[in-house]
């Protein structure tokens, strides 16, 4: 099942004026981001109270989260009023959710300068500004106070990411620009996604009292009314949805239920993967036990010195590539908590064209994405950028660099709800009544209701996975020491390998591709391969580290087995049964357009990540947010069809399909 390629999300930054009082006004649209009389009493009244969220955020209980929808971002005062309210009335075991689509979003300079006139926002109007980095097209996820408070910005037109949205809304904010203003924000299609998106008793409240709206919300299911508004608007509306919750979908792909069970999990493995996974639940008050073999975390794939955040897109939207534009914003903004310089650096990442169909390649995606994600530069504009000499021009990345990949596993690992068991290897693991059970012989390492595989191609020995159609791939990196020419080099820069600048006085170069191979040794022959990696990405460099007079038997490195897919999409999500599987959906096999109400024979809280490749540090953090949204039934992180398109259960489908 080819993935289907979809129109990327045009986006743009908000133009801006500002008037005589200091407050922002939408160029595009000749309207007010909110009321000049008093934009934040007009937004406690008309979203907070006419939703009822004052008594809704006390009533919460330990582990309860509400989930608010909201079209029109802005200048995120109605998220920064929420949390204001959710921190002062909910109890400290709940979440909030926060959902927001924005097409025209605000860069940081004018964000920053909307809400200073705010000053009892300040404290949370900070983390804000310092999350709001990485925001391209399509879905982001910001976290703040610990991972208790979740933003989910959908940052593109409102008619094309709500309806890849999966989600159950409780409020709904309807803000935008006026309807005489902004037409297209409030149209009969709009209501029917908000509808879809909401279950009965979903509450709902907007600025406008327009009839249209009224009747049009009307039809889509909701009941609406008029009622007070603030200052110089009389009247507002607020409803509750009345109609029918919508269908779930394939099942196949649909969530699995979610009984009530205590929140504790296994995680076996404990590269980026599993670390993500185990830093996911436990932010949501999960104790969780995460099993790894070593001695120490990260000590395979995700052990090497540095890692490059590449992002190898495409210009017709796949969900590869999707994914890839959501990860990198999500892995981008936990880099913030690190040492940068020691951990990581955002020193561009540069891409060369060698060859004409890269060079025609790379003139697509500049065409299709934003020009904060990357940008086309000549050969004198990309040497200027790396600061060597280069053969080529190229797309650079600027807001992309270099990581330290263990830093990255200990920062998610290191927090109070994560159990470390280090040398524990799982070789089976059994059921036991409502029980996951993973042992090594005939000692029991650890049990939970809830287990995640994200051991790499190790999971291919449990029979419950596998058949999953993972492979290992070697790869060598080689450890340069640095010289002081080599260090001129200020960006990674990438051909069919790459180099990074210094860290710790030394390059990372590599890194080779064995499918063969099962010797994690170093050898000589990948040595001399990345040496002459080298010479391609740049001669000037390799000079500067003379490379000519380097002895592949004599250099350092690193030798680890890199996990993938047939399909390069990493393997994300619950597990089902596969014999069951098969026999349920055999229609499938005579009609694949079927779509059988049977339910999904899941395998009760098993759950795998795994097959990342060499994108792990890009995909695996928001992979982990992902199961952990599926266990939460919180809105997922990624869209529908991405979701779909990394499920466990494709493969199983592909099978009935196909006849293989």
């Amino acid at each position: 099942m080819p993935d289907a390629p979809l129109d990327l999300p045009a986006t743009q930054a908000a133009q801006l004026d500002w008037d005589a009082t200091g407050q922002p006004l939408s160029r595009l649209f000749g309207d007010v981001y909110f009321s000049k009389q008093d934009g934040l009493a007009e937004s406690r009244h008309v979203f907070l109270a006419n939703n009822d969220l004052p008594a809704r955020f006390s009533a919460l209980g330990d582990g309860e989260q509400l989930v608010i929808g909201e079209t029109g971002f802005g200048t995120g005062l109605n998220f920064l009023c929420a949390w204001q309210l959710f921190e002062s009335q909910a109890p400290a075991g709940a979440r909030l959710h926060f959902v927001s689509v924005e097409k025209y979003p605000l860069n940081l300079s004018d964000l920053q300068r909307a809400l200073a006139l705010w000053p009892e926002l300040a404290p949370l109007a900070q983390q804000l500004l310092g999350q709001y980095v990485a925001l391209h097209p399509g879905f982001q996820r910001l976290m703040f106070a610990g991972g208790r408070i979740i933003l989910s910005l959908l940052i593109g037109d409102a008619l094309e990411l709500l309806p890849q949205l999966d989600a159950r809304i409780d409020a709904w904010f309807l803000d935008g620009f006026a309807p005489a203003k902004n037409p297209q924000m409030w149209t009969p299609e709009l209501f029917v996604e908000l509808a879809r998106l909401s279950v009965p008793g979903t509450s709902i409240g907007t600025f406008t009292s327009t009839g249209y709206v009224r009747r049009r919300l009307n039809d889509a299911g909701f009941k609406m009314r008029r009622v007070p508004g603030l200052g110089n608007k009389w009247e507002v509306l607020k409803g509750q949805f009345v109609g029918s919750a919508a269908d779930a979908g394939k099942p196949w792909f649909a969530r699995p239920p979610q009984r009530q069970r205590e929140r504790r999990a296994l995680v076996i493995g404990a590269g980026m993967a599993g670390c993500a996974s185990a830093a996911s639940l436990a932010s949501r008050g999960w104790q969780v036990t995460l099993l790894e073999r070593h001695a120490n975390i990260a000590e395979e794939a995700s052990g090497n010195p540095q890692g490059v955040l590449y992002l190898k897109l495409s210009a017709h939207g796949t969900a590869l590539s999707r994914l890839i534009v959501s990860g990198f914003g999500y892995t981008r903004r936990l880099l913030e908590r690190l040492h940068k310089g020691h951990d990581w650096d955002n020193c561009g990442v540069l891409q060369l064209a060698l060859d004409s169909q890269e060079a025609q390649r790379q003139a697509q995606l500049a065409a299709a994405f934003p020009s904060d994600l990357l940008v086309n530069l000549d050969q004198a504009s990309a040497a200027a950028q790396a600061g060597i000499q280069l053969p080529a021009g190229g797309l650079f990345y600027p807001q992309a660099g270099w990581v330290h990949p263990p830093a990255l596993c200990r920062l998610l690992a290191e927090q109070p709800n994560i159990r470390l068991q280090l040398h524990r290897e799982a070789l089976q693991l059994r059921r036991d009544g409502q029980a996951w059970q993973a042992w090594n012989g005939t000692e029991l390492l650890a049990s939970a209701a809830v287990v995640v595989l994200a051991g790499a191609a190790e999971i291919k020995r449990f029979p419950y996975s596998a058949e999953l159609p993972l492979k290992r791939i070697r790869g060598q990196i080689s450890r340069v020491p640095a010289t002081p020419q080599s260090t001129a080099l200020r960006s990674v820069v990438c051909a069919s390998g790459y180099i990074a600048p210094a860290r710790l006085g030394e390059h990372c170069l590599g890194a080779s591709f064995d499918f063969k191979s099962d010797d994690l040794g170093l050898n000589s022959a990948d040595h001399a391969g990345n040496l002459a990696l080298l010479e391609e990405i740049s001669p000037d460099l390799a000079e500067r580290l003379h490379s000519a007079q380097l002895d592949p038997a004599q250099l350092e490195g690193r030798a680890a087995f890199r996990c993938t897919s047939p399909d390069y999409l990493p393997i994300v999500g619950p597990l089902a049964d596969r014999p069951a599987f098969l026999e349920a959906y055999a229609v499938l096999a005579k009609d694949a357009r079927q779509v059988p109400d049977t339910p999904c024979p899941w395998l009760d809280g098993l759950y795998v990540n795994s097959g990342h490749g060499s994108r792990g540090l890009i995909t695996a953090p928001l992979s982990g947010e992902l199961i952990a949204a599926w266990l939460n039934e919180e809105p997922l992180p990624v869209p529908r069809d991405v979701a779909a398109a990394c499920h466990p259960n494709r493969f199983a489908l592909r099978t009935l399909i196909r006849g293989q």
